[in-house]
């Protein structure tokens, strides 16, 4: 299943534009992300482009069965 998103685009003055790209919230959520976390965006292509945490999230911890 995919998620589809728009980039927006605000322009500021004659010169500065800001492009946002939005995560659905269905995505953030599974994948665990979290307000302020850092991605690292990779272009492969002109078509493909690869999104990757800059820091590994914390993980929850687990608890042990004996």
């Amino acid at each position: 299943m995919g998620y589809f998103s728009k980039l927006q685009v605000i322009q500021r003055g004659d010169q500065n534009r800001q492009y946002y790209l939005i995560c659905p919230a269905a995505l953030a959520a599974a994948l665990e992300m979290e307000k302020g976390e850092e991605l690292e965006w990779i272009i492969k292509d002109r078509h493909t482009f690869q999104i990757r945490r800059a820091k590994a999230a914390p993980s929850a911890p687990r608890s042990r069965h004996e």
